[in-house]
């Protein structure tokens, strides 16, 4: 064989290959209807992968292999739309839709239908497509103009890069809704609170914003999806707005569910009343019912005013809304320093729970909505997930109020507050303060970092209340005589009830082995649970397994650790200070004195195969003869990755006895196949022998 036919026979193996993994991406996304399994969907995309490594040459950015992300963007360009992304008119009541309907009626002479789509809460974007491949994908901005963030959206799986069929115009462009499932942003604000990180406020903007950063790698792994309400285009197939979206799923398209035909007003008005209820059951958040002309030849008689579309307008759901006195604004420090001020509440129902307490986020909400004491405050559950005060009940105010003051110093240390600049929080400084340092120890000893379960909230806010411990390190000095016979009546941060602590013989002796056992704890989740500002899981091992020790890692410059993929001049710049504080190298040293793991051990990350790469896995419940680390290192021994939560990007769910219900209950929602140990084992093709 030629030189020549050899590189066409690889040229058509790639597009084969290529072709087919948009296939069952397609199934699996749109259709939900895979007809090969996960494992052999992986096997097929690492045979691409390695094919276009080591032929460069046939790289295609739409290539399904691009969906991991890894390209960095310093900026994004701009893109002026062919079409302006219009805003839509809001309608609250029915009689504004009855309205609407009488100015249609008063042009169309024509009979015409509407159709109602759920409306999500999420991020409009615009997808540009030549000969059925993906050329472009813009923000809505300002509707003149956007940001062009192709390379973000390519990761989103449920963003077609190829389309199915041959029966697509030749230069189109889709717009659409991106949004985060509920799950996912409660996820990862957990992820980020535990790293130290501001919340994101809701799903719409944790989408925004995860869509705005300049690494793809990252996009890749946040919980993204879209779905497309519009086709546009010289020549569309379709002459109603329903038929081309109709089209467009079997294009391979995401299309908006739960949407309704009606001939009439009253058939969109019946859709509302059935979705005002039922929106709370959905995995994304919606806010409302976009109503529209369907007939396309409609839309040019109808026209456009400068701001919205004529033939379209939104209904917006009525948020569940309570109005209750706030009682006190309460500063919270965490364990990073951030000033968190939390509304008291009087009690009220809201959306089926007990309402006591409502973030307000920062200085700026507080000011913006110019906060007293007293006053009857408008209380919404954000996204029907987090409760914030969104008003004041002006009709409540009373003549002598107290107006709510973010302070200048800090309310458990007095130290002076800052603010850097382009940040919302306000923090304290003072590595000393109080609630910093027992947040601190609380960290260091969860699960996640170095297990110490028979410490907790109540037994360390005893210790240090009773100046037995001031920092972690302290920990590892305690005896038997310090703690034995302590008592203390501690109040939980979370529920706010008061339970007696009282320290016996076997709570020491339980204690002090925690403490013990917590030596052999690998050196990356040491990394973890010393607390590094922006440090979480993930990047606690990145650091761990690249610098291999802490003594190489305090020593890591900026730029040596703005190399590593996933970690940033943020995350570098907090590294660095932390290292730079006398106080923190002083604690490793007698956390190192107390000997624990400060370095990787030898054949701790050594890879024994590929078999798991590109892999995610979570892993619950209790196993035979094995634990749960020792799979979750088998995992990755094998190039997989384990991750915490089950998501629609998840892999594999292993399961073993007395797993949580919840969780199988969303993998199989969710269509995450549920495998045994020997599944996995079985497929490393090595059984558990490759784990030695």
């Amino acid at each position: 064989m030629s030189d020549m036919q050899k590189d066409q026979q690889i040229k058509e193996q790639i597009e084969s290959l290529r072709k087919a993994l948009h296939e069952h991406n397609y199934r699996y996304y749109v259709l939900a209807d895979p007809v090969i399994s996960d494992y052999e969907f992986d096997m097929k995309m690492r045979e691409l992968e390695e094919l276009e490594r080591i032929y460069p040459a046939y790289s295609d950015p739409n290539s399904p292999t691009q969906r991991v992300g890894g390209a960095v963007t310093r900026q994004f360009p701009t893109f002026k739309h062919l079409r302006p992304m219009l805003s839509l008119s809001n309608a609250y009541s029915e009689q504004e839709l009855l309205d609407f309907d009488r100015r249609i009626r008063k042009v169309l002479d024509d009979e015409f239908h509407y159709t109602a789509d759920l409306k999500f809460d999420g991020v409009a974007i615009s997808l540009h497509y030549e000969q059925g491949r993906l050329v472009r994908g813009v923000t809505r901005g300002d509707g003149v103009q956007g940001d062009e963030i192709t390379t973000n959206l390519r990761t989103i799986p449920s963003v077609p890069l190829m389309l199915q069929g041959d029966d697509y115009p030749d230069s189109f462009e889709v717009r659409g809704e991106v949004v985060m499932p509920v799950s996912g942003f409660v996820r990862l604000n957990q992820q980020r609170q535990e790293s130290g990180e501001a919340p994101f406020a809701n799903p719409r903007n944790a989408a925004a914003g995860t869509l705005k950063l300049q690494d793809s790698k990252t996009v890749a792994q946040r919980p993204l999806d879209l779905y497309i309400y519009q086709i546009l285009g010289d020549t569309l197939p379709g002459n109603t707005l329903s038929q081309n979206l109709q089209l467009a799923s079997k294009w391979g398209f995401q299309v908006l569910p739960h949407r309704a035909y009606a001939r009439s007003i009253q058939g969109v008005l019946a859709f509302i009343d059935e979705w005002a209820d039922k929106r709370h059951s959905l995995p994304f958040q919606t806010d409302g019912v976009v109503v529209k002309v369907d007939e396309i030849e409609a839309h040019s008689e109808l026209g456009n005013t400068a701001k919205a579309p004529r033939w379209a307008i939104a209904y917006k759901f009525q948020a569940e809304q309570a109005v209750t006195m706030l009682r006190d604004v309460e500063f919270q420090v965490g364990r990073t320093g951030a000033i968190t001020p939390v509304a008291m509440l009087e009690p009220v129902e809201l959306a089926g729970t007990t309402v006591k307490r409502a973030s307000l986020h920062n200085a700026d909400i507080i000011a913006a909505l110019d906060l007293h004491i007293g006053d009857g405050v408008f209380v919404e559950k954000g996204g029907d997930i987090i409760p914030k005060i969104t008003g004041v009940d002006i009709s409540q105010q009373t003549l002598f109020r107290e107006k709510v003051i973010f302070p200048s110093v800090c309310p458990a240390c007095e130290s002076t507050l800052i603010r850097q600049e382009g940040e919302a929080q306000h923090y304290c400084t003072n590595e000393l303060c109080p609630p910093r340092v027992k947040g601190a120890i609380q960290h260091f000893i969860s699960r996640r970092a170095m297990d110490i379960r028979s410490l907790g909230e109540g037994k360390v806010e005893m210790l240090y209340d009773a100046g037995i411990i001031r920092n972690v390190a302290d920990l590892f000095a305690l005896t038997p005589d310090q703690l034995l016979g302590l008592e203390k009546m501690v109040v939980s941060s979370e529920s706010g009830a008061a339970r007696k602590i009282s320290l016996r013989e076997k709570s020491v002796k339980n204690i002090l082995a925690g403490i013990e056992k917590s030596k052999s704890v690998p050196f990356e989740r040491v990394v973890y649970a010393l607390g590094i500002r922006h440090v979480g899981e993930t990047v606690a091992k990145l650091l761990a397994k690249h610098f291999q020790s802490m003594e190489v890692l305090i020593k890591a410059t900026h730029e040596e650790l703005v190399a590593i993929p996933e970690v940033g001049d943020r995350i570098a710049e907090s590294v660095t200070g932390w290292f730079q504080e006398p106080e923190n190298i002083k604690i490793l040293d007698d956390l190192k004195a107390a000997g624990l793991q400060f370095a990787i051990e030898k054949g701790q990350h050594q890879k024994v195969s590929d078999a798991l790469s590109e892999l995610t896995f979570v892993v619950s419940g209790v196993f035979e003869g094995v634990s749960r680390d020792e799979l979750k290192h088998f995992i990755e021994q094998h190039g997989g990755k384990v991750v915490s939560g089950v998501t629609g990007q998840l892999n594999y769910l292993v399961a073993g006895e007395n797993m949580g219900p919840s969780k199988r209950e969303k993998a199989d929602r969710l269509g995450v196949p549920i495998i045994t140990v020997n599944d996995l084992y079985d497929m490393t093709e090595q059984g558990r022998g490759g784990d030695d």
